[in-house]
């Protein structure tokens, strides 16, 4: 049976975009051979500079994408209850969890603040439909050189876990079947990209990750689609780091 953990956001990802449709209708080179995930960092980190302060939940929630500037998709802000199960995230393996709770928009770590959206790429036709994006987006700042860490923990959890693991959902559970490195991107003071492989009634699913460290905060892009494989969200990651300065 398709996973639920799989089948829930599919079906949300389907429901707003045929809401979307129905609206426009009425108007109008890697470091690991071996297939781990790649870092592309955007530029020299100044791990020298003295750390800002540490941003609260309603400062992070301030400085996510919004619907006006990111036309092409519909915004909306994650719910308390997508909150809560994302901070379930967990994984078969200990050293694949920074990887798992960056694919479930889970805090890693201990973060100081914290807040999340949602992005559903806006249907071009009826077609289209199924094969919209929806991206995940979670903000987390944390104390002192804190940051550092977490993105640290994120690149060593895509290397080790390369080959494969299991990762968890508010009792729901999903087997990746292989970590490779996403398209490059240039964003923050570092980036990570990959895709993660799943294995989903004998087809296979991807989710693209970003993970993009500004100072001390940590953004963490996760989109996945109906179809089954979902495209890089180029335009969601580039102009919400925009607004991390």
């Amino acid at each position: 049976m398709r996973s639920t953990l799989v089948r829930r956001t599919v079906l949300t990802a389907s429901a707003v975009s045929l809401v979307l449709l129905s609206a426009a209708c009425g108007s109008d080179k890697a470091d690991d051979k071996a297939g781990g995930a790649t870092p592309t960092p955007s530029g020299a980190a100044t791990s020298a500079a003295p750390a800002a302060k540490a941003k609260t939940d309603a400062e992070l929630a301030a400085l996510l994408v919004t619907q006006d500037e990111l036309p092409t998709h519909a915004v909306r802000a994650a719910t308390p209850a997508e909150l809560a199960a994302a901070a379930s995230a967990g994984s078969d393996k200990p050293e694949c969890l920074p990887l798992v709770k960056a694919q479930c928009s889970a805090p890693i770590g201990t973060p100081a603040g914290r807040a999340g959206t949602k992005a559903v790429a806006k249907p071009k036709s009826v077609g289209d439909v199924l094969g919209a994006t929806v991206t995940s987006i979670a903000l987390a700042s944390y104390e002192g050189k804190s940051a550092d860490a977490v993105f640290a923990s994120v690149k060593a959890a895509a290397t080790a876990c390369a080959g494969g693991y299991t990762g968890s959902q508010d009792g729901d559970s999903l087997k990746i079947s292989k970590v490779v490195p996403g398209a490059p991107v240039t964003a923050g003071d570092e980036a990570l990209a990959y895709t993660a492989v799943a294995d989903v009634d004998g087809e296979k699913a991807s989710t693209e990750l970003v993970v993009v460290r500004k100072g001390n905060i940590i953004a963490t892009f996760s989109a996945v689609s109906p179809s089954g494989s979902a495209e890089q969200p180029k335009a969601v990651v580039e102009i919400q780091a925009k607004k991390l300065g």
